[in-house]
């Protein structure tokens, strides 16, 4: 087979592992491709992640979650041998497709995947604005109710007025630490 017909057939393809294994996977895989002289067929295999920001012990914290989590992508062309080789990877339950068929995936769903998964920095995706009414339901003022004064996207903190002592106070917390009402 020439490398111009083994390009032709190149696909990313989704992969199905036990759930939490999905990194050992990728290391076997990519391991067997290597000792099995695989790499014509078998060009990579990703655990496909992003960074999220997430409130731990009162402090905010970027950390990387699988996007979907049980399963692994692999970019191959299907052949006898490379689906035996995939297929029998350890942990790995089977292609997702119809049947024993492998179904590639499209390439825009690729590219928001790796879109995603290219983000540096995670951003914030904020449905609420000045005016809203939020209780706060975490840190210092928990349970606290009050209204949105200011929104600063860039830095992920929003400014409420809230009620204490008879009289509203301006509070600066974490876009995280809230939710609508």
């Amino acid at each position: 087979m020439s490398k111009q017909k083994v390009q032709a057939g190149r696909n990313w393809y989704a992969v199905h592992t036990y759930a939490g294994y999905e990194d050992a996977v990728v290391r076997n895989l990519k391991q067997r491709m290597e000792s099995l002289g695989m790499e014509d067929v078998i060009f990579n295999a990703i655990v496909p992640t992003e960074k999220k920001i997430k409130i731990q012990g009162g402090k905010r914290k970027v950390v990387e979650e699988k996007i979907y989590p049980g399963y692994v992508l692999v970019d191959m062309v299907v052949t006898d041998n490379s689906w035996y080789v995939v297929r029998n990877t350890p942990r790995v339950t089977g292609f997702v497709g119809a049947g024993t068929t492998p179904v590639p995936l499209e390439k825009k769903e690729i590219d928001f995947l790796f879109e995603r998964m290219g983000m540096a920095e995670p951003k914030y995706k904020m449905d609420i604005k000045a005016g809203d009414v939020v209780k706060i339901n975490d840190g210092p003022f928990k349970d606290f109710e009050g209204s949105v004064s200011e929104i600063d996207e860039e830095r992920g903190k929003i400014k409420i007025l809230v009620s204490m002592f008879g009289r509203e106070t301006p509070v600066e917390i974490d876009y995280l630490q809230v939710k609508k009402i």
